[in-house]
Parts: C-alpha cells; sequence; structure tokens
C-alpha cells in the first residue's frame, strides 16, 4: 500500500454552499480545523461521522456533468444509503438536489444531482 484515501473531491463553483447542501444529506462537521488543508474561499471540508471526509474545490469556469450525456459524463457519483428511499429523496429536494431519474415503485434507488450539478443516487438499503 502506497498511502490511504484522505478525502473525495468534488469540483464546485461555491465550495461553502456544496458542504452545507452535503451536512444536510450526510451529517458531519463543516471546516473542521485540519493540518491537511487550509480553508478558505476556494475550499471546504465536511468530517463525516465515521472519519471520511468529502472536500469541495471552486472550478472557475464549472461545467457540471450532464448525467446520462457521455460528452459531460458524471466522472463519479456517491451512493448514499437509505431506509426509505421517498423521504430520502424528498429530503435531498428539499435541501437543493434536483431529481434527475426517480425510476419505477420497484427500482431500489434514485439518480438525484446536487445543486452542483453532481449526480449521486439514493439507494434503499
Amino acid at each position: 500500500m502506497i498511502g490511504r484515501l484522505q478525502c473525495v473531491v468534488l469540483d464546485c463553483p461555491d465550495p461553502r454552499e456544496l458542504a452545507v447542501f452535503y451536512r444536510g444529506l450526510l451529517g458531519g462537521d463543516i471546516d473542521r480545523p485540519d493540518r491537511r488543508w487550509s480553508l478558505d474561499e476556494e475550499w471546504a471540508t465536511l468530517h463525516l461521522g465515521d472519519g471520511r471526509v468529502l472536500a469541495f474545490q471552486r472550478a472557475d469556469p464549472y461545467e457540471p456533468p450532464r448525467w446520462p450525456d457521455p460528452r459531460r459524463p458524471q466522472q463519479f457519483h456517491l451512493d448514499v444509503g437509505v431506509t426509505d428511499l421517498e423521504a430520502a429523496r424528498d429530503a435531498a429536494v428539499a435541501l437543493g438536489a434536483e431529481v434527475l431519474d426517480a425510476g419505477g415503485p420497484h427500482r431500489s434507488w434514485t439518480v438525484c444531482a446536487d445543486p452542483a450539478g453532481h449526480p449521486f443516487c439514493l439507494v434503499r438499503e
């Protein structure tokens, strides 16, 4: 092993705004002091309860992915485990998510996009 994953970094137009969105979705602490990163207008972090870290980095200009358009692919996505898919979808939308593909009544996931356009899936556990 060469190293350990420190965080997952998402490019976005507004790092703080996206950190607030993901805190509402996953919980955690925004911009907890950490010697690994300096925090400023260009960078924000979200420390999750299980020790994982998401980071948000300003990209200017920013072009969001367009799922499922292969000319602007999703590049990555997060799967978020939930017990109640419909309630989780409604809560994510209330935070600013957009539903991209709700699927049918028997499907166990919903594809959404965060406020910066990054796709993520809510997956029934």
